[in-house]
């Protein structure tokens, strides 16, 4: 069985969570929000209880990580625990929606940012992302950290001086806010859930590092350290920077805006500064790339020692990376910015994603139960941040279910497909040399 080298410390497995974590959510949901519930202070709020789910999120994942140490996240955990159709379901999943499409997104999201800095057609610099940050992380694992590692440096920087900006500079006179709670009914209400779901959508990532379990040193000590911290760090930055833009620019011009950072900065620092924000978000933007170029063809490397239909894809290179995984992932992202039918998927994305998640939470619960897997890191106050998780995971599928129903019934269509591929890879016999 191939085996990955461990090169990776704590602070590159943070960075990478970190990394993942600061994306597009976290400039783009809050004029969404204040469309559907215009109170600061709920906003806020649901904005901490986000963090507060990661958090439990990540104590999850760190156990399990250290309980079942293998790279892959749930693609392993459900493998082990369920069925390995479980697992080849989660890897699919995450191939052909998760990473893949995610990083479509992003890359089109920088080509329209850096367009009045380059001069160059959006789709030029979304195929220049993709295929120059693919190209880096196909030469190794160290390589792969530090590029990671100065990208991160430069995203907590940025997001960083922003909150601390918008929270301690003198705000205008026009930026006014509802501060006002309006009672625990707001709070409950389908608007908060609909803004739930978003900010959920702008925590994703906080499960990372558990992707690269056997490529971290140290995984039961560094494994924690990587996912709790980068966590908490990110969830503080978050409510900083909402904060931030809230107080600068009040409720009116942020209701209902995409670019919200850029209107907070126009409105802290002028208008030509929001200009360049719009260069420094597509700097960030593609951070999450790197991130997502890192991490998921990992999970493809995992499927390839257990499937056959990944197994060409899941060979490791001479360097010890997953070389050929990187350039299957590269090439489906590619595909999606060239006919920019991402968009949809998108939709339906978020629904069956946050249902494997919940699997693998869910997955804990019995593995504990059944007292197997190694010894490694407990969660602490154990079950309640797994029940907390589960609560909130299972509200807000059933909400999108309700309320998306075709988006949800199209993601559940896409897990059809994996059936439909597990049973194909199944059905084909192991060569000599894979019986090996």
């Amino acid at each position: 069985m191939n085996r990955l080298k461990a090169t990776i410390g704590w602070r590159s497995a943070a960075a990478l969570v970190v990394a993942n974590m600061i994306g597009t959510g976290a400039f783009t949901t809050l004029g969404f929000q204040l469309e559907l519930i215009p109170s600061g202070s709920v906003l806020l709020l649901l904005w901490a209880i986000g963090g507060l789910v990661a958090w439990c999120g990540a104590v999850s994942y760190a156990e399990l990580g250290t309980r079942l140490p293998r790279s892959g996240g749930e693609a392993h955990f459900l493998s082990e625990i369920f069925h390995p159709l479980m697992g080849f379901l989660s890897g699919w999943v995450s191939l052909t929606v998760g990473f893949a499409a995610a990083v479509a997104l992003s890359a089109m999201a920088v080509g329209q940012y850096l367009a009045a800095w380059t001069g160059w057609p959006p789709l030029l610099t979304a195929v220049m992302s993709i295929v120059i940050l693919s190209l880096a992380h196909g030469f190794g694992t160290r390589e792969s950290s530090r590029l990671q590692n100065v990208l991160t440096a430069v995203k907590l920087l940025v997001v960083m001086g922003l909150g601390l900006a918008g929270t301690f500079m003198p705000a205008p006179a026009d930026a006014v806010v509802n501060w006002s709670f309006g009672g625990v009914s707001t709070l409950w209400s389908p608007g908060a859930a609909v803004a739930m779901i978003s900010v959920f959508y702008a925590f994703s990532g906080w499960n990372a590092a558990a992707y690269i379990v056997e490529e971290i040193e140290e995984p039961r000590k560094n494994l924690p350290l990587a996912l709790v911290g980068g966590t908490l760090l990110v969830s503080g930055l978050f409510l900083l920077l909402q904060y931030g833009f809230l107080r600068q620019a009040g409720t009116a011009a942020l209701s209902g805006q995409i670019d919200v950072a850029q209107v907070a900065s126009a409105a802290m620092f002028g208008p030509a500064m929001g200009q360049w924000v719009s260069v420094l978000i597509g700097i960030l933007l593609l951070t999450g790339i790197s991130a997502m170029i890192w991490v998921g063809p990992r999970v493809v490397r995992a499927m390839g020692d257990s499937h056959h239909l990944w197994r060409t894809f899941g060979q490791l290179s001479k360097g010890g990376i997953p070389q050929r995984a990187t350039w299957l992932q590269g090439g489906i992202s590619l595909f999606l910015v060239f006919t920019s039918s991402f968009e949809r998927v998108l939709l339906y994305s978020g629904f069956v994603l946050q249902l494997f998640t919940f699997l693998a939470v869910l997955g804990l619960l019995i593995l504990r139960w059944q007292k197997k897997g190694e010894a490694g890191y407990s969660s602490p106050l154990y079950p309640l941040p797994q029940l907390i998780f589960l609560a909130f995971s299972a509200w807000s599928l059933v909400y999108l279910f309700i309320n998306q129903p075709m988006e949800s019934l199209l993601g559940l269509l896409n897990v059809v497909a994996g059936l439909i591929a597990y049973y194909f890879d199944i059905s084909v016999p192991a060569t000599a040399e894979e019986r090996v």
